[in-house]
């Protein structure tokens, strides 16, 4: 049978929970050893205490100089030293006091006292070469009673005999180690219970730990959180939408490099939505609360495009994790649309007159096979005032570049569908080609579709424009006859989202849904390339609105020249 393999948050439960167990367990050692030294200490402090106590009584200073000068000193004397007075006085202290012993000795180092008689008279079984020098001592040591704690202080003779101020014996007390180890153990009881809180609260701090891992990693193993880092990287690499995703909280959390190239800003990981840069209808979808359900396609402008985008809430287990947005660029697709439009209109027209100039040609054909010759010529004549080649636009040979004039004849075509004529205005002077002819019909098909919309809500409307180049700037202006701009809108025309179209009575159009976004866009193009576009008259009173492009840099090289040569010949 396969063993189950534990999970990181298990190994890492163990190694908290062996941490802990190491560290109490050093600790408690530690807090050991220093204890064991404190009692130590503090049982030798004690023991010093009462020997010096007991050296300084004046009775029993006396009785010691006593036995110090006597030569017959020895083992006869066990019975006489067992009711002296040194004998009693150290056995009431040691009552007294609950030491282990309180030994007296002469200057030689004879026991004067004992708490057993039986050693009495006899040499101490310790060195008492310290006290007997005059100076107190600390040492733990074992002895005849066993092994102590002991403090030896040295007796002096009692004050005016012919012994003041001279060693005459030494008092030696102990404290039993046996004590000093009930103590050491009383308070070893007391901090393992200690240690042992810190061990219980280590553990549940530890699980608590372990579960909120796993919640916050939603249940992935470390090998699995770097294979999703991985796969991350190459996913949001490899696509060709913008990808951004954002939290519950509104902070951006991803963004491929194709997202930051569609809304030209950086998107870094950890910026709020609202310090992003971002289209305020991008915003708005991405902020929407809970789980709600994604909504349709959003069009939004960006940097000069026409960017798509849809937004779809991101739910795991039930609970809302934020946001994905998805984004992809329009504009080229924009832009292809509005030509293929123009060609198709074209075409549309061409195939129109070719069947009107078939009916008149044969028309003349029949006037020339039964020799009207006369009728023939004059029917040709009224066709060169009218029909097909009427449809001309008056001035358009001032404009010398070919797309240009298709582009405006196709508009002229399309225009005369909805009843509004196209006119070329008397200042249009455009001797040269295009250079950047995208973005010069980006900026006059959306003019001049604003335009047509204004114009068609009046009998008999009409659209003028204009092309005229000064010092290497394309000027292009677009009047009409419609009702003009309300002024409600004037300040916010160019705004993306915001839309004067007759349909929507003059309001606001912020759906998402793509209207709006042709003047936005016009004057976005027309930055990009150092111009602008502006409401030169806003309309009103019998007359349209009428706006103003200053392209730069949109003709061909060599113009100046070509211009400047123009001018001389003129």
């Amino acid at each position: 049978m396969r063993r189950r393999r534990l999970r990181f948050s298990g190994h890492l439960l163990l190694l908290q929970l062996a941490v802990i167990g190491a560290v109490v367990v050093v600790g408690f050692g530690l807090f050991g050893l220093v204890l064991a030294r404190q009692l130590s200490a503090e049982y030798g402090q004690r023991a010093l205490a009462i020997a010096r106590s007991t050296a300084q009584d004046p009775e029993l200073r006396a009785a010691v100089a006593q036995w110090s000068q006597r030569d017959d000193a020895g083992p006869s004397t066990t019975a006489a030293l067992a009711d002296g007075i040194v004998q009693r006085d150290a056995e009431l202290v040691r009552a007294r006091t609950s030491a282990l012993f309180v030994v007296v000795t002469d200057d030689r180092g004879i026991r004067l006292a004992h708490p057993n008689p039986a050693e009495l008279g006899r040499p101490v079984s310790t060195d008492p070469s310290e006290a007997l020098a005059g100076r107190e001592e600390i040492v733990q040591q074992t002895g005849t009673l066993g092994e102590s704690a002991r403090a030896k202080v040295p007796v002096f003779g009692p004050a005016g005999s012919t012994t003041d101020g001279v060693v005459v014996g030494a008092v030696s007390v102990g404290i039993d180690m046996e004590e000093i180890a009930a103590a050491l153990w009383s308070d070893l009881r007391l901090a393992g219970l200690f240690a042992a809180g810190a061990i219980g609260l280590g553990v549940v701090a530890s699980v608590l730990l372990s579960r909120r891992l796993r919640r916050l990693t939603l249940g992935l193993e470390p090998e699995d959180l770097a294979v999703l880092a991985s796969e991350h990287e190459a996913v949001l690499g490899g696509i060709a939408d913008g990808v951004l995703a954002v939290d519950a909280r509104g902070t951006i959390r991803v963004a491929n490099d194709e997202a930051r190239r569609l809304f030209d800003v950086p998107l870094q990981p950890g910026t709020p939505l609202d310090d992003a840069g971002l289209p305020a209808a991008v915003v708005a979808q991405l902020r929407r609360p809970g789980a709600e359900p994604a909504t349709g396609p959003l069009h939004a402008l960006a940097a000069g495009r026409v960017v798509v985008c849809v937004v779809r809430p991101v739910i795991r287990d039930g609970r809302p994790l934020g946001r994905v947005l998805s984004a992809r660029d329009r504009t080229d697709v924009e832009l292809l649309t509005r030509q293929l439009d123009a060609v198709q209109t074209v075409s549309t027209a061409l195939r129109a007159q070719r069947h009107e100039f078939a009916n008149r040609l044969h028309v003349v054909h029949g006037l020339l096979r039964l020799e009207h010759t006369d009728e023939a010529e004059e029917y040709v004549r009224t066709l060169l005032g009218s029909g097909p080649l009427a449809t001309l636009l008056l001035g358009l040979e001032t404009v010398t570049d070919p797309s240009i004039q298709a582009f405006l004849s196709a508009k002229a075509a399309h225009f005369r569908e909805r009843s509004v004529t196209l006119r070329v205005g008397p200042q249009t002077w455009l001797p040269c080609t295009i250079a950047d002819q995208v973005a010069v019909t980006t900026v006059l098909g959306n003019l001049l579709d604003n335009a047509s919309d204004a114009a068609a809500t009046i009998p008999d409307g009409w659209v003028e424009v204009e092309l005229l180049v000064d010092d290497r700037q394309l000027f292009v202006t677009v009047s009409d006859s419609g009702p003009g701009v309300p002024e409600v809108l004037r300040h916010r025309l160019f705004d993306e989202g915001v839309t004067g179209h007759p349909d929507l009575d003059g309001t606001a159009a912020t759906d998402g849904s793509g209207r709006g976004l042709g003047l936005a866009l016009v004057r976005q193009v027309a930055r990009a390339l150092r111009g602008d576009v502006w409401l030169a008259h806003a309309g009103g009173e019998g007359s349209g609105a009428t706006f103003v492009a200053r392209l730069p840099d949109v003709l061909q090289t060599g113009t100046s020249e070509y211009l400047t040569q123009k001018g001389a010949v003129q």
